[in-house]
């Protein structure tokens, strides 16, 4: 068994027997995850399938950590490079904690706080990263270069353009690409490029800002990285709060390089169109391709990106201009990203009072009856607590039977949310029954609602009935 070997360097690094192994979720990523516990220990394992991809994370990790960079601290590696343990650095990802702003478009000023925390730890990643790093482990590549260059930009013409329809001459769209590759090609600095820069990738512990899943990383220029994170699609950020941004990473940027912010700024710009499109690759691939509908569903907000780039003209590709021009006037593009989304209406409730009923008209959805599972309910203790309280959470975890319980539930929704993505559907009602709607339902309507808000991007009404609460993810 591969996992064999995690119990193996679990238990010799830490000299406690392995009690616990838990597999963690993963994005697009071949690696699988899973924290180990055991005795009062926490740490995470990974089974790699590439050994190079391993070598890099695990290599430009300990070179990191030596440079007082925060990220995880390799504990131990197999023989064969395949599998290691790391530090386990918690769950509060920073991409739940923008949730709000990403649903309003409106950040508070502990989200947009996180967020200048952030990116002004970014040059010392970028800098201090670099000195003394052996490129020649970096994966699959050691450099931005032109072929990195050719291929995200066929990647969005195959995997996007071409896919929409949109007829355009292919020599002139070359023509462009080519002298847009020799801007984009213009500085040669001893830099990390990340690649993939975005909260997602940060995870805080103690309130402090960790970096993860930078094994894709290599030598680069340093606006790749501002880039993907101040215009990553799904973020909304106002246009006030992406200028509060770059000024906090410039300030950063001082202690390490002398700074022309015209300059700065005009290359920036040239970055963000290139990360927009290879963006736009991306979601093509995985929705036109792999019929993926949920990427699709990201499309509006990269094209509202876009539209705001071509405000002021790149006259320097008047063809590739026009192109994206007529791209962001399709009719099937011209929508507001948010009048795009699907809303899951999710509802805990008594039976006794009756099933909430569908004020969106549509009628449908889903009943779920969460008698089954064992009520904390019937014991005196748990009387006092409803299921957003830790002490009936844990109850519940416990037991086990709501995690069998809710696994299925999400075969289920994630296949109907998939189809009313595809069909462009604007309700789902999902709804959450048992005795007195206050523990076993409202931990499953939490639950499931955090799970189609993170996995998907959909917009959630989550009530509460009986407990008369309401919110929106």
């Amino acid at each position: 068994m591969t996992q064999d070997i995690l119990k193996t360097l679990f238990e010799s690094y830490t000299g406690q027997q392995l009690s616990e192994r838990n597999e963690l979720p993963t994005s697009g990523s071949h690696r699988r995850y899973f924290r180990l516990k055991g005795g009062n220990l926490s740490i995470i394992g990974v089974l790699g399938t590439d050994f190079d991809e391993n070598r890099a994370f695990i290599t430009i990790s300990r070179h990191f950590k030596e440079k007082g960079i925060n990220v995880p601290t390799i504990l131990a590696v197999a023989e064969d490079g395949m599998s290691y343990i790391q530090e386990d650095l918690g769950d509060k990802m920073l991409f739940d904690q923008l949730s709000l702003g990403r649903e309003t478009g409106h950040y508070s000023s502990l989200e947009t706080a996180l967020l200048c925390r952030t990116i002004e730890k970014l040059p010392k990643l970028q800098f201090k990263g670099a000195e003394g790093l052996d490129w020649s482990v970096c994966y699959p590549q050691q450099e931005f270069d032109a072929r990195m260059v050719d291929f995200d930009l066929n990647y969005f013409k195959y995997c996007f353009l071409k896919a929409t329809g949109l007829e355009f001459n292919e020599i002139q769209l070359q023509d462009d690409f080519e002298r847009f590759k020799s801007d984009l090609l213009e500085d040669k600095t001893e830099t990390f490029l990340y690649r993939d820069f975005q909260a997602r990738n940060v995870i805080l512990k103690d309130g402090e800002p960790y970096f993860i899943d930078y094994q894709g990383g290599r030598k680069g220029p340093i606006y790749y990285d501002v880039a993907s994170f101040i215009w990553q699609a799904r973020s909304r950020f106002p246009e006030e709060l992406k200028q509060e941004l770059i000024r906090t990473y410039l300030r950063a940027l001082r202690s390490y390089a002398d700074v022309d912010e015209d300059r700065f700024n005009e290359r920036l710009r040239l970055f963000v169109l290139f990360r927009t499109l290879q963006v736009l690759g991306a979601y093509g691939y995985r929705g036109y391709f792999e019929k993926k509908p949920h990427f699709l569903a990201s499309v509006p907000y990269a094209l509202d990106n876009l539209r705001s780039l071509l405000k002021t003209p790149f006259s320097t590709y008047p063809y590739l201009n026009g192109i994206l021009s007529k791209l962001t006037n399709m009719p099937q593009f011209y929508e507001n990203a948010e009048d795009r989304r699907l809303v899951v209406h999710v509802y805990s409730f008594a039976y006794k009072k009756g099933i909430p009923a569908d004020n969106t008209g549509n009628g449908g959805g889903y009943v779920f009856d969460c008698r089954s599972i064992n009520n904390p309910g019937k014991y005196e203790h748990y009387r006092q607590f409803n299921g957003n309280d830790p002490e009936v959470i844990k109850f519940l975890e416990d037991d086990g039977e709501v995690n069998v319980f809710l696994d299925s539930v999400y075969k289920l929704i994630d296949a109907h949310v998939e189809r009313f993505i595809e069909r462009k559907f604007t309700n789902l009602q999902v709804c959450f029954g048992c005795t007195g709607g206050q523990h076993r339902s409202v931990f499953c309507a939490e639950h499931l609602s955090r799970h189609l808000s993170d996995k998907y991007g959909v917009r959630v009404k989550l009530s509460h009935r009986e407990l008369d609460i309401e919110k929106t993810l």
